[in-house]
């Protein structure tokens, strides 16, 4: 191998101005290259000198921030074909019904519109999700479980975004065929009944181009406030749609005041019931709490909260719930408290910076994503450019089920990160980390060290957190050299 990387370099005593970016590696070359998504703690310091590395990576040309999300990413990725999958599926009973070689679905097309409500729900409720991740970890976390099925199982549960995307369009299908059907059939039904529907029908078709990604790219705070409130408002109007159509008798043409034995005989009911339920969870969780907020730098802010936090776990944070959420890796010993890492990069972060606030509302249900499945393989390489090393930190500072090494890259560590970050990462051991300050290093070609990295550690599979350009630099690097990787995608 080139380098040593399992002897590479630590955190060293220089002296380089804090980057104006927060997470730009090289500031003169790049202000944007390897920018951040989240932020953990965790390494070493040992007075080495400088190892050489590969050379620089150069920034590939001509490619936009969305393209890279959106097309870079390939057109057979486990999300797209979840979503094919989901919608074929979907586009098939909708034919069979209208052919009329499927009754039941003909005549219960709502039903089947609220069903696909319910699985949209279910692929992105944080409480729901946190349980099957638990799941996976613990039936698939030990060491005779093939690797091939835990990264399938990686694959699956980091691009669950696509049976979301799919469901949401299918449900509108179903709700428009079931609205053809009744205004076919307009004898055997009411106004109201059609009314409701077409609202909630509008309702839907809001909340699914809102979330259309050039939509969610460019205006992501309209996004989220639109599909949060359309959403809401939609879900009360089903249970009106619900409660007009099964005390409606068309017979009479009225509504009848008993619907105690009917309404918990009808499946729609019982769907619903739980979609309720599931939306309502992480709101009754919210609470107000006190923080401390400290700003190592002007590009960069800790959030310290009580209470120690297993490993792998995400937050949000917010100072405003019904407006928008953050969230955040947590960098958690496991004992005490536990902390999250704000790069200065928006309003929200930048005014933790300007503005420190002594209290924040928090969801006191974290969440688990990618990161939390480090624990079901046995050996991994963590890869981090600048914050992204936050999600990561507490798999070096508390024992995890999974044997770990980090790879590091960042500019101006002290500087950027302040001194407490610093001392987390030099306490950890030796060998299982590896840092590379570019200040005094230069940038780096961040993949072929991954790569490198992953060979010396023996690592079963690589997990990077970076801006969309390095993680795919690093994910496609890794699998040219027979090595699984993961990084971001696109609503995962």
């Amino acid at each position: 191998m080139g380098v040593g990387l399992a002897k590479f370099s630590s955190l060293e005593r220089y002296s380089s101005r804090a980057s104006s970016h927060f997470c730009d590696l090289d500031l003169e070359d790049d202000e944007d290259y390897y920018s951040l998504k989240t932020f953990e703690e965790g390494n070493e310091e040992e007075e080495l000198k400088p190892v050489p590395l590969p050379l620089p990576l150069a920034k590939p040309k001509g490619s936009s921030r969305l393209s890279i999300i959106l097309l870079d990413q390939g057109l057979s990725t486990v999300y797209k074909r979840l979503f094919a999958v989901c919608l074929a599926l979907n586009i098939t009973g909708l034919v069979l019904a209208a052919t009329g070689h499927f009754p039941y679905a003909r005549r219960r097309a709502a039903l089947f519109s609220i069903g696909n409500i319910l699985t949209l729900t279910l692929c992105r409720s944080e409480a729901f999700l946190r349980i099957v991740f638990w799941l996976a970890v613990n039936i698939l976390g030990w060491s005779w479980v093939p690797l091939r099925l835990k990264t399938a199982t990686t694959s699956l549960l980091q691009s669950i975004g696509g049976i979301h995307s799919s469901c949401g369009l299918s449900s509108i299908a179903w709700l428009i065929y079931a609205l053809v059907l009744t205004l076919k059939d307009k004898e055997n039904t009411s106004p109201e009944i059609i009314g409701v529907a077409s609202v909630i029908l509008y309702l839907l078709c809001l909340s699914s181009l809102a979330a259309f990604p050039l939509v969610r790219h460019l205006h992501h705070n309209i996004f989220e406030k639109t599909h949060r409130f359309a959403g809401w408002t939609a879900l009360g109007f089903l249970w009106a749609f619900i409660l007009l159509t099964i005390s409606f008798d068309p017979k009479t043409k009225s509504y009848s005041n008993r619907l105690g034995s009917r309404l918990i005989k009808q499946e729609e009911f019982w769907l619903t019931l739980v979609i309720t339920v599931l939306i309502i969870i992480p709101w009754v969780t919210v609470r107000r709490v006190p923080v401390k907020v400290s700003a190592p730098s002007g590009h960069a802010s800790i959030i310290k909260f009580e209470g120690g936090v297993k490993a792998g776990i995400l937050g949000r944070i917010s100072t405003s719930p019904l407006s928008e959420w953050h969230a955040f890796g947590i960098i958690s010993d496991g004992k005490k408290e536990h902390m999250m890492l704000a790069g200065a990069v928006g309003d929200f972060t930048k005014s933790l910076v300007s503005n420190p606030p002594g209290h924040l509302w928090v969801r006191q249900v974290h969440f688990a994503g990618l990161p939390y499945l480090v624990n079901m393989f046995d050996r991994v390489l963590l890869v981090a450019t600048g914050s992204g090393i936050c999600v990561f930190l507490s798999f070096i500072l508390q024992e995890s089920p999974a044997d770990v090494c980090l790879l590091w890259v960042a500019k101006g560590i002290e500087q950027n990160f302040g001194k407490e970050i610093k001392e987390m990462v030099s306490g950890c051991h030796k060998e299982k980390v590896i840092v590379h300050d570019t200040a005094v290093l230069g940038r780096p070609n961040v993949s072929q060290m991954s790569v490198d990295a992953a060979r010396s550690w023996r690592s079963q599979v690589v997990i990077v957190t970076s801006n969309p350009e390095g993680s795919r630099d690093v994910v496609k690097a890794c699998k040219a050299a027979g090595i699984p990787a993961f990084g971001p995608i696109w609503d995962s």
